[in-house]
């Protein structure tokens, strides 16, 4: 079978098509037929292997050299104990391992996939799983007429945690490169700003909730940004940053009732069928930038690793 192949950590020119056999499904997987793949920020941190645990799946080099989480397509065969899905099922969802996506054929536990509603395209579908359940948490309990920032905004993820927000009634500040503010106002933020003119970090006391895909701000610092009461939840960004919102967020917090923590997001069948749902209601959509064939695939990872694209990029594989 065609697949996308990285052999080390580095740009996108360490990947590129190559032919790998076909996997067989175990007693407890499914075999897909991928239709479609979208990328994600893990998968740029996969390929580069930073942060550091980006190399949980292997130190010098990917065990497995396939990338790609979030995919699209149809059940080809399955194992003797599954049960669920027969030949033929479409299906959507994450791979467990985060790996293996950008391949004419993936075998994956069924627990983390879900059915694909028939209104959705392949590209459409692959274009939620990680994003859609990374917006999902991260807007869980936001009110109408608070004020959400959403930092690092206009990459894969950016437009469905704006759009949720929106849906749930929030007035939405999206920071990202100034060539990007007119996409953020056209995916429902009501204002922008650019990291090039203004740190959003200097306006004290401005918002409910910070949700912060690319964080590199002390927890004391980002905590100075939220109203009493207020929220900031890092998703991702600087692995010592990381580090310090674990160790230093609840204290960053202590005497205002501020909420300084990382976000963790873990895989969900549950958590993908319901922002689906939302997305089929029309409260929020999948924003496609670009879709690429298979043997372009390092073209797209080029566009994304260069910050160039303004919502998902999606490989089409079959």
């Amino acid at each position: 079978m065609r697949a996308v192949v990285q052999h080390r950590y580095g740009s996108p020119d360490e990947i590129g098509l190559g032919e790998l056999p076909r996997p067989e499904p175990a007693e407890g997987e499914v075999l897909v037929k991928v239709r479609a793949a979208s990328l994600n920020g893990s998968d740029r941190e996969n390929l580069a292997g930073s942060p550091f645990y980006a190399r949980l799946g292997g130190l010098r080099a990917p065990r497995r050299p396939v990338p790609g989480s979030d995919v699209a397509g149809v059940v080809e065969a399955v194992g003797s104990a599954v049960t669920e899905y027969a030949p033929g099922d479409e299906v959507f969802g994450e791979l467990l391992g985060y790996r293996g996506g950008l391949a004419e054929y993936v075998a994956t536990p069924p627990a983390l996939l879900a059915r694909k509603p028939a209104r959705l395209s392949f590209v459409d579908a692959a274009a939620i799983p990680q994003a859609g359940c990374i917006a999902l948490k991260a807007t869980a309990g936001v009110k109408d007429g608070e004020k959400v920032l959403v930092n690092g905004a206009g990459g894969a993820g950016g437009a469905m945690v704006i759009g949720l927000a929106k849906h749930f009634g929030a007035e939405v500040t999206a920071v990202d490169r100034a060539d990007k503010a007119d996409y953020l106002r056209r995916v429902g933020a009501d204002d922008a700003i650019a990291f090039e003119d203004e740190d959003w970090a200097d306006r004290r006391g401005a918002w409910d909730r910070v949700v912060d895909l690319v964080g590199h701000r002390s927890p004391f610092r980002v905590q100075r940004a939220l109203r009493p009461g207020g929220r900031y939840l890092m998703v991702g960004g600087h692995a010592r940053i990381l580090l310090a919102v674990l160790v230093a967020g609840p204290a960053a917090g202590i005497g205002s009732r501020k909420r300084v923590r990382v976000l963790a997001v873990p895989q969900s069948r549950a958590e993908l069928e319901a922002v689906t749902a939302l997305v089929l209601d029309g409260a929020v959509a999948p924003v496609i930038d670009r879709v690429y064939p298979l043997a372009e695939a390092p073209a797209a990872f080029r566009r994304l690793a260069a910050g160039d694209n303004q919502g998902k990029v999606v490989v089409e594989v079959a």
